[in-house]
């Protein structure tokens, strides 16, 4: 399927989760001289307005960015990354996690990026292939398991499907168990959606119980508007470094100062 654009959503609380957790994972990452490879399965467009009408008819990023943003200390990577983009493209711009990942590479880290929606994928090229990102139009994860183990072998798997394919719940467990056994050193990040029919507990059920030693994330918040299915955001991250845990316990305070 490919009906789904985050244009909609992007800036939403869901993001904030993600888009932090990333931003501290590849600040700790760089802060070593050695290379790294940055692999990410749904890329998006890699680049938002959200003074545009699609975010402005769910209200996502009002309910979200908007209103956390100022929690961040100013010191944070996820702040600095957002004034950075705002910065070259605008006081609305908000960045997808491809752009934010550009952002915090260096010269000799490596990119490949997956997009199949034919408009995402010529946006996503426009923003990043002058960066030199390797970019792909084709299924995420059968990306992922050709590239891994990447070049340079340190590095970060991020997997951030929208779920509309309901079997991607099923799917995600083998795949990222393929890719482990390929690369056991790399780190594995998957976002998940908490909606109220509780799909994806079997999916997380199956992933820890092949993974014990993974941290498990979750936010809850109301939903943004009536009818509106999603009531949290999950994070699952096998390999991370040390100290991910109190930034979980940062997002978890500044999300229960939203009420």
């Amino acid at each position: 399927m490919l009906s789904y654009q985050h244009s909609y959503h992007a800036g939403n609380l869901a993001d904030v989760q993600k888009h932090a957790l990333l931003c501290w994972t590849l600040d700790y990452l760089t802060r070593k001289d050695k290379p790294l490879s940055y692999v990410e399965t749904h890329a998006g467009r890699g680049l938002y307005d959200l003074s545009g009408a699609e975010a402005e008819k769910t209200g996502e990023a009002a309910a979200g960015i908007a209103r956390i943003e100022a929690g961040f200390p100013a010191d944070h990577p996820y702040r600095r990354s957002l004034a950075g983009v705002r910065a070259l493209h605008g006081a609305a711009a908000y960045p997808g996690s491809p752009l934010l990942a550009a952002m915090a590479l260096r010269d000799g880290d490596v990119m490949h990026l997956a997009e199949l929606h034919p408009q995402e994928h010529a946006a996503l090229s426009a923003l990043l292939g002058p960066w030199g990102a390797h970019l792909q139009k084709r299924d995420g994860f059968e990306m992922a398991l050709a590239v891994t183990p990447p070049t340079p072998r340190r590095g970060i798997v991020l997997i951030d499907p929208s779920y509309e394919v309901k079997a991607d719940y099923q799917t995600i467990p083998k795949v990222i168990g393929q890719i482990v056994r390929k690369w056991n050193v790399g780190l594995v990040y998957l976002w998940y959606p908490i909606l109220t029919d509780g799909s994806h507990e079997g999916m997380l059920k199956a992933l820890m119980a092949a993974h014990p030693d993974a941290v498990r994330h979750e936010l809850r918040f109301p939903p943004v508007r009536d009818g509106h299915r999603m009531v949290g955001t999950g994070m699952w991250m096998l390999n991370a470094p040390f100290g991910i845990e109190a930034e979980c316990a940062r997002l978890d305070a500044l999300f229960a100062g939203l009420g």
